[in-house]
């Protein structure tokens, strides 16, 4: 990854995206370029034009972190957006060799593979940081029944490359910024992360809508939110989903939907575990079935 250029991209692509007006200043004219002019940033920063400059050229070697925060107040950073800069300087301050690297983890501890088998009314799953799906309980994978008809179900590889996307996800295009969003954070953290690279590579090469949006410099994190699917057997759900982070594995969570009692969604569920352990029933008799 080429740390000056993340970093050059991600403060132009926030400061086109504020106008004076926003930003309490005067608006002289017609401008040739959206947002704020570096020296108005500057301004704003309470630093030299030739200071924020350098910066934007992508050179963070040696700034403290109030620096940081009064760019971060200048451009209007949220707190994702926040935490990504300041994970971009560490790496601009920090030799390769000291470069956090992700572990390697290939399996989930049995603990928490029971915390989500026990939740037989919630759909449930544990993802990597990737947004590579390890392992997931029942109506979890009866929710998302395209995305675990691959070997290595990703979340991310679903929405861009398979057209039965849009279909599920009825806000397909906010589900897929968030998505573009966490692996750019996840690029800035684990910048040596080969198989991330890989994965956003991949993208990259075959999907337009993820270049597109790459290119937008956007962040993003999972906490809490509203999805909106479209299941070809119990029709729409409008699921609340939690975030929970696994402790002592850093690069782990586990997401959980679940809908308001007594509403429509909550309906929807219970009719989608009853089809779950129908799917179920029938695939654990096909093997007996054609032995006659």
């Amino acid at each position: 990854m080429d740390k000056q250029a993340e970093v050059s991209a991600f403060l132009k692509s926030r400061r086109a995206r504020i106008t004076p007006e926003q930003a309490g200043l005067p608006s002289h004219g017609k401008r040739r370029v959206p947002g704020l002019r570096r020296g108005e940033v500057a301004q704003l920063a309470s630093m030299s034009v030739e200071y924020y400059t350098r910066l934007e050229r992508g050179n963070l070697s040696g700034v403290s972190e109030s620096v940081l925060d009064a760019l971060c107040d200048a451009l209007r950073l949220d707190e994702t957006e926040r935490d990504h800069l300041h994970t971009l300087a560490r790496a601009a301050n920090t030799g390769p060799a000291r470069v956090r690297h992700r572990p390697k983890r290939t399996a989930v501890r049995s603990s928490v593979l029971r915390i989500i088998e026990g939740l037989h009314d919630q759909p449930a799953y544990v993802r990597n940081n990737r947004l590579d799906i390890l392992a997931a309980n029942p109506l979890a994978r009866a929710l998302h029944t395209p995305v675990f008809e691959s070997e290595s179900p990703n979340t991310c590889r679903f929405v861009f490359l398979d057209p039965r996307a849009p279909n599920l996800y009825l806000d397909w295009e906010r589900v897929a910024r968030n998505g573009v969003g966490v692996l750019r954070v996840e690029a800035a953290k684990y910048p040596y992360d080969r198989e991330l690279r890989s994965l956003i590579g991949e993208l990259s090469m075959r999907s337009d809508a993820f270049r597109r949006m790459w290119g937008e410099q956007d962040v993003h994190t999972y906490t809490k939110g509203t999805k909106r699917f479209l299941h070809p057997a119990v029709g729409e759900l409008a699921l609340t989903h939690e975030t929970l982070a696994v402790p002592g594995d850093d690069e782990l969570s586990i997401a959980i939907y679940n809908a308001e009692p007594a509403t429509p969604a909550a309906d929807a569920l219970k009719l989608l575990a009853s089809w779950a352990a129908t799917q179920n029933q029938e695939s654990t008799a096909a093997p007996a079935d054609s032995e006659h």
